[in-house]
């Protein structure tokens, strides 16, 4: 059989993007599977109107390599809209001109597989390669590929809270699928504050007269947060921040990682300020069918019927609070997952005491340090910029790196106006602990 120099599990936006980018390294050889049918960037919420967090520069390749035929710039010049993305000024894509860009993307690519699902990987020790098997949904047939190297890119799992375990299809990832019955309902609760409970709730919101159902936005944070978008800030989200952060000890990781959440977990001003208008335009309209209560820790959640019965505890009370809803929505933000296929390779992945991948610099797991790759599973090693469209292109430069042997992106370093420690000179003399 044909020995690839990697297969690649997966096809979200990094492994998309690192697909691109491979695309004219004809020296390494790589497939792509994905069990999907096409290419869809979180279906349930491609919310009309709903912008991306990042701008356009923040594309699939644009940042390790602008001249790329796989820019989005270059996706505008074909699709014939290059003069009214001129015109129009507009540095944010919508989710769905995104998704759209995305698949165009992928339909260029000859080393993608669709509707090839993987079902277990192994290590041939005698061969030296990884097998992947699994199943052709196509045809039905099974199919198994070998490979040098293996990058994982599945993506997250849709997170719910502890108290409501089984009702994965309650989260936003559903909610387009659900939104016609949902408004169905005589009272709708959305539980989360990031920036896909705002735009459930803006969706919502402006056909609450339509509909006539009671909508209630609850989050146990302190407040609605606005995503921070200062240019300093902004700066968090480099590879000099990734390169800093990566070597902070574990304990001082997890603190972090909290303290930093309005960088990637906040709302943008645009869809705060959109929300806040359209509430006060209509504030006596809206009087006692809208709400929207911060401090509300969900502890509880049964259902009877068609009725789910919350129990909330005010964190700055100390109160408990019952509340009914025929229509719910957890809004509650994914966690990083191991697919159980990794089983059969997991003797050759580091794990750290949490269960999780531990990441190595270049993203690398395995104890040797150059043959699995994991994509979007490092916010414990890599902080804030693991998630993040606009660090896709640095991870995928450093995973091409581990993959052949070749920087064939450059690797940036210095990119940032600050210093996030002291350098040691002759201005911050460190002292003796």
């Amino acid at each position: 059989m044909q020995v690839h120099d990697f297969v690649a599990v997966g096809l979200g936006p990094f492994n998309l993007s690192l697909a691109c980018l491979m695309a004219p390294l004809k020296e390494c050889r790589g497939l792509f599977l994905e069990r999907s049918e096409r290419f869809e960037w979180h279906p349930g919420m491609l919310v009309e109107r709903c912008t991306l967090q990042n701008p356009f520069l923040a594309d699939l390749v644009s940042l390790a390599d602008p001249t790329s035929p796989f820019s989005y710039l270059n996706y505008c010049k074909q699709q014939g809209r290059i003069y009214s993305c001129y015109v129009r000024e507009n540095f944010y894509l919508t989710r769905q001109e995104y998704n759209r860009y995305c698949q165009w993307a992928a339909s260029r690519l000859e080393s993608v597989r669709f509707q090839h699902e993987v079902s277990s990987l192994a290590h041939d020790e005698r061969l030296g390669v990884y097998v992947v098997q699994g199943r052709d949904l196509r045809s039905g047939r099974p199919f198994e590929h070998l490979a040098r190297k293996l990058v994982l890119g599945v993506g997250a799992s849709p997170r719910l809270p502890s108290c409501c375990p089984e009702a994965t299809e309650l989260h936003s990832a559903h909610y387009l699928r659900r939104k016609a019955a949902l408004q169905q309902r005589r009272a709708i609760t959305i539980v989360g504050s990031g920036q896909s409970a705002a735009e459930i709730y803006r969706d919502l919101l402006q056909d609450i007269d339509r509909f006539g159902y009671r909508l209630t936005w609850v989050t146990r944070s302190s407040r609605f947060f606005q995503m921070e978008n200062a240019k300093l800030v902004l700066e968090l989200i480099s590879p000099d921040y990734a390169e800093h952060f990566f070597h902070l000890p574990d304990a001082a990781k997890e603190r972090i990682v909290q303290d930093q959440k309005s960088v990637y977990n906040g709302i943008n001003a645009e869809l705060v300020d959109a929300i806040y208008e359209l509430l006060d335009e209509r504030r006596d309209e809206l009087r006692g069918r809208t709400r929207l209560l911060p401090n509300m820790a969900l502890e509880a959640c049964r259902r009877q019927g068609d009725v789910h019965e919350l129990e909330f505890l005010h964190t700055e009370l100390g109160r408990r609070y019952r509340h009914e809803a025929d229509g719910l929505v957890f809004a509650t933000g994914y966690a990083p997952a191991v697919p159980a296929f990794v089983e059969g390779i997991r003797h050759r992945i580091a794990w750290d005491a949490h269960g999780r991948y531990r990441q190595q610099r270049n993203y690398a797991v395995d104890a040797a340090g150059g043959e699995i790759f994991v994509q979007n599973a490092g916010s414990h090693s890599h902080g804030v910029t693991n998630p993040d469209l606009g660090l896709a292109c640095h991870r995928n430069a450093h995973i091409i790196r581990g993959l052949t042997g070749v920087e064939a992106y450059p690797i940036e370093t210095r990119t940032t106006l600050q210093d996030f420690a002291p350098r040691g000179d002759d201005a911050f003399v460190e002292l003796a602990a």
